[in-house]
């Protein structure tokens, strides 16, 4: 499996639906243990609106303890925090799901690189949920 890296945004290819992308994301934080804050379906509220778009869902999700001492180091991080997973269909029909790469999170920030590690498995689940 192939991922991409654009302006701090990591794509990586799902072999899957969008929905069934979703359902193993879910069903993967869930056996973790982590938190699902809201899911966001953009193409479904833009359906709602009169307008047709792609299917689109964006996942939020995270967990305290790994979470927190990275709005403590610096606080404007909870603007990118919890994390998130956007699961969209591109217009040749493939799925894909971005999230924002580590290494923006911390330069954007000024992160300390053990901090990140706290939230290093959006980058395992991403890969799981694609797989």
């Amino acid at each position: 499996m192939t991922s991409t890296e654009s302006k701090g945004v990591v794509d990586i290819p799902s072999h899957h639906s969008v929905e069934d992308t979703l359902q193993k994301l879910q069903a993967s934080l869930q056996a973790k243990g982590v938190k699902v804050f809201a899911l966001i379906d953009h193409s479904g509220e833009a359906a709602k609106a009169g307008m047709t778009m792609r299917p689109t869902k964006l996942l939020i999700f995270g967990n305290p303890q790994a979470g927190t001492p990275l709005m403590l180091a610096a606080p404007r991080s909870a603007i990118d925090l919890p994390l998130k997973l956007l699961i969209w269909e591109d217009a040749q029909g493939k799925v894909w799901i971005s999230y924002n790469s580590l290494q923006y999170l911390g330069e954007r920030h000024g992160l300390p690189q053990d901090l990140l590690a706290n939230v290093a498995v959006v980058a395992t689940l991403a890969a799981q949920g694609g797989a």
